[in-house]
């Protein structure tokens, strides 16, 4: 069968209900791609019978439309910093791309499988042939071939046609959408828009949500997984180099619940950092004022700062729950992570309060990722989704505090039991430190689960660590700073620092393999195609952490 698209962009789309240019006719099983005028809104999109809703991401970062649509000729995409050249100008293209070369050369040279015109391409080698109309713009890229060449003639009827469309046109060719066709509809990117509104009409899609495994969020879709739900639509093989996923649809069609994600992931950046800075330095001036004041409360308050500390990701998890605004989450998390620290400090003294809260904190996290409840993308120490690069696990910022606070509150636990004049082994000890890295690296490391690669690493490595510096006479607390290690017991604590992460990140890619949980270490390392591309991702996470780090 015969499989025609109409894929349609522009770069200055009408505004909804006026004359538009109208996509060319599509024989039946045709694919059409609409872009609306950028101040679409869900609620547009919500009109239009039949479709399933959702937002999509139009990039890593702010990109430019431009890149938007490279990134959904290719399937892939990367941070815009790992380009080593801008993004060329372009105010048109129509029959063939201009400056396309540089547009080449620039995704050469970036440390990734990037590919411009790979959809265009693929569906050429099919016999399916693009045509955008000259109405189309810029956007008109996303079907260009690898030559850079768009609509060159294969034969046959047209496989995929660009044309833009406001809403009351939408609304119209959704009525007319053929059995086993396709309407898939965004709002035009716009310089910083992070997200735009996309609707999908069609065989499967009718009013539900939309999603991918790209992101594992109901209503989230990514840029890149346009042009795999397109080949899969069409019964073509996804290329090895599309990182994208194909697009689905998955529950009841919820304009509300989609606007309040976006919501939600938009004041997430913007509430990170003043809220944590704001928070943390409340709990400074009050634990030293305290300290400086109340001499008898000296250890008390010091003991009350480390456990707001620990209590805070609680909170923000809490905060991700209940989404209040701005003021109301702060005093969410500054009061809350007190309140409770301070209750802590009473009524479980010394090394338990703390073992307590490191296991309360630890814990909720892991029970919401195993769940999968969301709520850990949603806070504002989750992963930050709307930056458009981890959209699940635990991110970045968790893993650190979490590759204390795992070994902290295994140490805490055992020093409280041993307090309480009961035993403890030095082996029960060891094994307690080695259980708990390992059960944190599985549930946060895990595609199923918290699919952070990172946890795989720094939680069996604080472990290893812990394990090994565990004193003989661990039940009398000597103290193991002052302890002298021969050379060998060294070579040991240095061996095993390399080797446990390694352990770790093979059992982590056995349970994603096993388990389908396709991670971010499977997708990146086990699938990256052989060596080169191996040092592809090693000199991308390298190039990402030296920029990440210069800002």
């Amino acid at each position: 069968m015969v499989a025609a698209g109409a894929l349609t962009c522009a770069q200055t789309a009408p505004a909804a209900g006026q004359g538009v240019t109208s996509p060319a006719a599509h024989p039946p099983g045709a694919i059409q791609i609409v872009v609306m005028p950028p101040e679409t809104t869900i609620g547009d999109l919500a009109s239009v019978p039949g479709a399933s809703l959702g937002v999509m991401s139009t990039g890593i970062g702010s990109v430019p439309p431009l890149q938007t649509y490279l990134d959904v000729s290719q399937g892939n995409r990367i941070d815009d910093a790992l380009y080593d050249q801008p993004l060329p100008r372009l105010r048109r293209a129509f029959l063939r791309v201009p400056r396309w070369s540089q547009v080449v050369r620039r995704a050469d040279a970036a440390p990734a499988d990037i590919v411009p015109g790979l959809l265009g391409s693929t569906l050429l080698d099919a016999g399916i042939r693009p045509e955008p109309v000259p109405a189309a713009g810029v956007a008109a890229i996303m079907v260009a071939d690898r030559s850079g060449e768009i609509g060159r003639v294969v034969g046959g009827p047209v496989g995929v046609g660009v044309f833009s469309a406001g809403a009351g046109t939408v609304r119209k060719q959704a009525r007319a959408v053929p059995a086993g066709g396709l309407m898939i509809a965004f709002a035009e990117p716009s310089p910083g828009r992070k997200v735009v509104p996309i609707g999908i009409v069609g065989t499967g899609f009718q009013r539900r949500s939309l999603t991918s495994d790209s992101t594992r969020t109901d209503g989230y879709v990514l840029s890149t997984d346009i042009a795999p739900t397109i080949l899969r639509r069409l019964g073509l093989p996804i290329p090895d180099e599309m990182d994208g996923e194909p697009i689905r649809s998955d529950g009841a069609a919820d304009p509300a619940a989609v606007s309040d994600l976006v919501d939600r992931m938009t004041a997430i950046p913007d509430r990170r950092e003043p809220i944590l800075v704001a928070c943390i330095l409340a709990w400074l001036l009050v634990g030293f004022a305290i300290n400086r004041v109340v001499f008898g409360l000296r250890r008390a308050a010091m003991a009350w700062l480390g456990l707001c500390s620990a209590y805070m990701p609680l909170m923000l998890l809490v905060g991700a729950w209940l989404e209040p605004g701005a003021v109301a989450e702060g005093l969410l998390v500054g009061l809350g992570a007190a309140v409770l620290a301070a209750l802590t400090v009473r009524f479980a003294r010394g090394w338990r309060g703390l073992a307590i809260a490191c296991a309360i904190t630890v814990i909720a996290y892991a029970v919401d990722v195993i769940a999968g409840s969301g709520l850990t993308r949603l806070s504002l120490l989750g992963p930050n989704p709307i930056f458009g690069a981890r959209f699940y696990g635990i991110g970045n910022e968790l893993e650190a505090l979490f590759a204390v606070m795992v070994p902290v509150g295994v140490a805490a636990g055992l020093s409280a039991y041993s307090g309480w004049g009961r035993g403890v082994s030095r082996r029960a000890a060891i094994a307690a430190f080695l259980v708990a890295g390992a059960a944190g690296a599985i549930v946060f490391g895990a595609g199923r689960f918290g699919a952070d690669v990172g946890a795989a690493i720094v939680l069996p490595l604080g472990a290893v660590v812990a394990a090994i510096t565990v004193p003989s006479d661990f039940v009398r607390l000597t103290p193991i700073y002052g302890a002298t290690r021969s050379k060998s017991s060294w070579r040991r604590v240095a061996v095993a620092v390399v080797i446990a992460p390694l352990i770790a990140l093979v059992l982590v890619a056995l349970i994603d393999m096993v388990s389908g949980g396709n991670s971010h270490l499977t997708r990146s390392i086990i699938d990256a195609g052989g060596a080169t591309s191996l040092s592809e991702v090693v000199e991308r996470r390298l190039r990402l952490s030296a920029h990440d780090f210069a800002q």
